[in-house]
């Protein structure tokens, strides 16, 4: 590490843990006391902003009238580790994310995350955890909240979308949920994998859309709901992504087979 990614990197995230810090304390203390634990919301909300303007991240988001009140599920891609600080600064709703366990782990933020009813999933692929991830989006969303999921599974480190997984489409169609297809652009310009800081100091610009609610077909077997569910999501956010100035070059085979294997794993879902 050179001198100058020292500074930027101590620049940006010294401030930014001591952001968490504080309203990760506001939300631990009065989040138990307030009604819908709605002081951890607001310390979210204003860590996730506050962070964002620290780290020189400018937003621009569009698209929000066509996000439906009550229960659905958040279907974004997936470019860096700063696309939940984004999205939490700009979408509507007390909506809980779908976090790789390890988060939960992390002083303040994992605190905060695991009180105020976040997801933690196993990031390992196999059938139990994929029955368990699935059993606790539902869950989520049978007590009345929004989900987010990035269904890609992992980071898209040249910004490409990349196939969905399944897990946040079952929970979507067992719960009888629409799904709202969300798109981002210019995060993983930002911070790459591997990446110790934001960049040089300049504000850059990120660039979130929401689409139309999409719901899951009510007849057929469930396999094929969930299959024609996650293609109709994807050319959504694929087609979202392009119109903020994504590349929306989609892989080989587009979204992954959603039919039920013989072992009874339904689905798969690992968010990073």
């Amino acid at each position: 590490m050179d001198l100058k990614s020292a500074w930027l990197a101590t620049r940006q995230w010294v401030p930014f843990a001591i952001r968490t810090m504080a309203y990760g304390t506001v939300s631990l203390t009065l989040g138990p006391l307030t009604s819908d634990r709605s002081a951890s919301l607001w310390a979210m909300r204003r860590w996730c902003r506050s962070s964002a303007r620290g780290l020189d991240i400018e937003i621009e988001a569009s698209g929000l009238e066509n996000v439906p009140p009550g229960v659905f599920v958040y279907c974004s891609n997936h470019q860096s580790v700063l696309d939940i600080l984004v999205l939490g600064a700009v979408l509507p709703g007390d909506f809980k994310w779908a976090a790789k366990r390890s988060l939960m782990k992390i002083p303040f933020l994992g605190w905060h995350l695991r009180l105020a009813g976040h997801v933690p999933v196993d990031r390992t692929v196999g059938s139990r955890a994929a029955v368990d991830a699935i059993a606790r989006f539902e869950q989520v969303l049978r007590s009345g909240k929004p989900l987010l999921v990035f269904p890609e599974g992992t980071r898209s480190e040249d910004g490409i979308l990349r196939e969905f997984k399944n897990g946040g489409f079952y929970a979507a169609v067992r719960a009888g949920v629409p799904v709202v297809p969300v798109a981002i652009e210019g995060t993983h310009l930002l911070m790459k994998k591997g990446a110790i800081d934001t960049g040089d100091g300049t504000m850059r610009l990120v660039r979130v859309r929401a689409g139309a609610p999409l719901h899951a077909r009510q007849d057929g077997r469930e396999g094929a709901r969930v299959n024609d569910l996650r293609a109709r999501v994807y050319a959504a956010v694929n087609e979202l992504h392009r119109s903020i100035g994504g590349q929306a070059e989609a892989p080989a085979g587009g979204a992954a087979s959603s039919e039920p294997p013989a072992s009874g794993v339904r689905a798969e879902q690992t968010p990073s």
